[in-house]
């Protein structure tokens, strides 16, 4: 009986280590993900969308111009969109090279992710999912930064 106790207990402890790595993995590659969304679009990288983003994605946000304090109602946009966005957003170069992207993983399951995503365009609150083993972006709520007091 003890044998057998310290034999589940040895199985117990050596899929811990496995576990964590597992967990290690999948929050960078969530990461990833995220890095590849936003750099794709600071460096008119469109490919890393297409590769970090479903197609099926479901996008919206609340633009402000930066002059006004009144946000523009919300606006669905398509996977397509964002693609044609990663095409031109810098196009020319306008972004500083050192532009904001700070990413804030919130959770990381074994099926889905939640992370809070701060750019230059203001800040996008993300649903990942594991499709086929590889973490893609499906759900994003956007919004321009909140005028300074």
């Amino acid at each position: 009986m003890q044998k057998g106790f310290f034999l589940v207990l040895a199985l117990l402890l050596t899929a811990i280590p496995a576990a964590a790595q597992d967990a290690s993995a999948d929050r960078e590659a969530v990461r990833q993900a995220v890095l590849d969304y936003v750099e794709g679009i600071y460096n008119v990288e469109p490919a890393r969308i297409e590769r970090s983003v479903s197609p099926n994605l479901a996008k919206m946000g609340f633009y402000r111009p930066p002059t006004d304090t009144a946000y523009r109602p919300g606006r669905p946009m398509t996977f397509q969109q964002l693609v044609e966005i990663a095409k031109n957003f810098n196009k020319d170069g306008k972004l500083r090279k050192d532009a904001s992207k700070d990413i804030v993983i919130y959770d990381v399951l074994d099926q889905t992710a939640t992370v809070k995503l701060t750019a230059d365009w203001g800040t996008d609150y993300m649903h990942l999912a594991k499709v086929d083993g590889k973490w893609m972006i499906v759900n994003v709520l956007w919004q321009s930064h909140p005028p300074k007091k």
